[in-house]
């Protein structure tokens, strides 16, 4: 049973980080255009806030929690616009007190939660550990996209290690919500993890198919952040080939992913 100590406690460092980034932002920068069309910074943090919410609910309120994804079965397609459209419209101030709040009571939460505990999710139920690794992914995938559109560089840290490990955790997903069967057999990932030094592995040694390549490009790639073409992964096998045109770790339908820059080769 895995310790969700210190998974939580990068997720409230991630948090953190991003925060500082928006904190102190003027009314024209929480409306500046991301990369995600037709959401602005203050769109992003809505998001995020939202589904902070939403994982406290299903932590703390099982049936709370199931009415609310009653009303995303209802609208599939609009829920999630919905939900940031409706935060983005808040004052900044209002917003950004909204998810500071939400987080904090998640990270409590999960600190909380005993132990081999498994919650509610719009994919497959959650262990602690597990809800907080996803919460750090969204946060640093839309961390990137606010960094994008007020111009600054954030440089990897070693907490991509959690959305390295679950974009590994999600290649089954990846198959499967794109209508294909997923491959039989593990495949062997190695990672140049941030810094150069060492390296994150998973799967068998012996493992025919195989994807390399830096820690960072990986994660960008699973949370569709970069297109392949831009990336320095390389995969031997056909389906290890097939994952990285499908990859994601987030739930939900298949996303659009981003274009190639131009001059990529798609």
């Amino acid at each position: 049973m895995a310790d969700p100590t210190p998974v939580i406690d990068d997720l409230c460092a991630e948090s953190d980080e991003l925060d500082r980034l928006v904190a102190e932002l003027e009314e024209d920068g929480w409306r500046r255009d991301t990369p995600a069309p037709g959401w602005t910074v203050a769109h992003q943090i809505a998001h995020l806030a939202w589904t902070d919410r939403s994982a406290l609910l299903a932590v703390t309120d099982a049936d709370g929690f199931r009415k609310l994804v009653e009303g995303a079965l209802a609208a599939p397609d609009s829920f999630v616009d919905e939900g940031a459209e409706e935060g983005a419209r808040l004052a900044p101030a209002e917003l950004l007190g909204r998810w500071r709040e939400g987080r904090a009571a998640l990270a409590d939460a999960l600190r909380s939660a005993p132990p081999g505990a498994r919650f509610p999710w719009y994919g497959p139920p959650m262990s602690a550990a597990s809800m907080a690794t996803a919460r750090l992914m969204e946060t640093w995938a839309h961390g990137l996209d606010i960094a994008d559109a007020i111009g600054v560089m954030r440089p990897p840290t070693e907490r991509l290690r959690h959305v390295a490990f679950l974009g590994v955790r999600t290649r089954d997903f990846a198959y499967v919500t794109h209508g294909l069967t997923p491959p039989t057999e593990p495949f062997r990932v190695e990672l140049v993890p941030p810094g150069g030094e060492g390296l994150w592995a998973y799967g068998p040694e012996d493992a025919p198919q195989t994807v390399t390549g830096p820690a960072l490009d990986f994660c960008l790639l699973v949370t569709q952040r970069a297109h392949r073409a831009d990336l320095a992964l390389t995969a031997h096998g056909p389906d290890a080939d097939r994952w990285l045109d499908i990859a994601q770790a987030f739930a939900g339908p298949p996303g659009g992913g981003r274009a190639p820059k131009k001059g990529a080769t798609p």
